[in-house]
C-alpha cells in the first residue's frame, strides 16, 4: 500500500489545504492528515478541534484519515508506515523552505516528500491570512468550508467579548 501523509497545523483548515489533500487522495492508497500538535504554539483552535474539523472536511474521501501528532514527522511517519509527505506549495518561497525540509527529513527516514504546486485560487491562501483578515471583519467565505466560517466566526466572536 501506498501511504502518504499532508502534515499541518491547519489552524483553521482552509480551501487550499482540501485541494491538496484531495489530489494526493487521486495519487495514493491512503493520505493521513497529520495534525501537528504542538503546546508551545499559540493556535486558535485546540489540536481536537482541528482534528474535528479536519475529519469532517475530509469525511468525502473514503482513502483520507486525520490523526495529530507531536514531536518529529519523521518518527510518526515511521511509526504508521508512512513513505511520502505531500507539500503544497504556492510560491517559490515556499518551494526554498520545503526542499529544505525534505532534504532533512530524508536524512532522518526513508521517506520521500512530493511536492504538488497550490490550484492558482489558492495560491494566496494561508490559514494566517484567513485569521487576519476574519479578525477584522472581511469575508472570508469563499476560502474555508461553511462549518469552519460558522467555527471561526464563533471564536473570534467569544475573543472578542473575553
Amino acid at each position: 500500500m501506498h501511504r502518504a501523509v499532508c502534515p499541518g497545523s491547519f489552524d483553521p483548515v482552509t480551501n487550499g489545504h482540501l485541494d491538496i489533500v484531495e489530489r494526493a487522495a487521486g495519487l495514493f492508497d491512503e493520505v493521513v492528515v497529520a495534525v501537528g500538535v504542538n503546546a508551545s504554539k499559540n493556535r486558535l483552535f485546540s489540536a481536537d478541534e482541528r482534528i474535528a474539523m479536519l475529519t469532517e472536511a475530509c469525511a468525502g474521501w473514503d482513502n483520507v484519515r486525520v490523526d495529530g501528532f507531536t514531536g518529529l514527522l519523521t518518527d510518526f511517519c515511521l511509526a504508521h508506515d508512512v513513505h511520502a509527505i505531500v507539500k503544497g506549495l504556492r510560491a517559490v518561497s515556499d518551494f526554498d523552505y520545503e526542499l529544505q525540509m525534505a532534504q532533512m527529513n530524508s536524512s532522518l527516514a526513508p521517506i520521500e516528500t512530493v511536492f504538488v504546486p497550490t490550484s492558482p485560487e489558492w495560491s494566496f491562501l494561508a490559514s494566517s491570512l484567513v485569521k487576519e483578515v476574519a479578525t477584522f471583519g472581511g469575508d472570508v467565505s469563499g476560502l474555508v468550508p461553511d462549518f469552519v466560517l460558522e467555527r471561526l466566526t464563533a471564536r473570534l466572536a467569544e475573543r472578542e467579548q473575553g
